[in-house]
């Protein structure tokens, strides 16, 4: 019996959502059926997985093995019960449901050294405000520049920051 099924408007709880995303392997399969778009074999995912975690390519065959079994026995059902990847046992087939999204979003955190959109904005304004300062009061070599360029050069700095931010909308972190 399914937890939630596919096709129900309830969401999946907190707790459902954070015992997905505790395993690698399961993260894993979602970012990359959401990257291939498609559907996808279990031994294709197996043997991208396990690229990933011996750094080898191909990965020993113990290791494909080791993953395949785990995947098919252990993470994509889970994920099948929770709607979030539509797993056919017979085909081996797999495809990412709309449900995915609803832990996509948790995905998308920043990593530990990456820095937030937020975090740069701030920097830069905070680095425009001492540059501005500095060039007004005619500090250091900055006024070789005047305070009109200065301007310009930050307006445009943001201008070209928030292009590249909305370009590239779907990033929570600048690198």
């Amino acid at each position: 019996m399914k937890l939630t099924e596919p096709g129900t408007k309830g969401e999946l709880d907190e707790s459902q959502i954070h015992n997905v995303l505790r395993n690698d392997r399961r993260r894993e399969t979602i970012r990359y059926l959401r990257q291939t778009g498609d559907s996808l074999a279990v031994d294709d995912l197996a043997e991208h997985i396990a690229t990933l975690e011996t750094g080898e390519s191909p990965p020993p065959r113990n290791v494909r093995k080791s993953v395949y079994v785990s995947l098919h026995q252990t993470h994509l059902p889970k994920l099948d019960d929770l709607g979030i990847v539509e797993y056919d046992q017979r085909s081996e087939e797999l495809v990412l449901n709309d449900r995915a999204r609803e832990v996509e979003v948790y995905m998308e955190v920043v990593a530990e050294h990456d820095v937030s959109w937020p975090t740069y904005y701030l920097g830069l304004g905070i680095l425009e405000f001492i540059v501005l300062f500095a060039a007004k009061l005619h500090l250091f070599s900055i006024q070789l520049l005047d305070f009109e360029f200065w301007t310009w050069f930050f307006l445009t700095f943001f201008l070209v920051s928030a292009l590249y931010h909305i370009y590239n909308g779907q990033e929570r972190s600048l690198f």
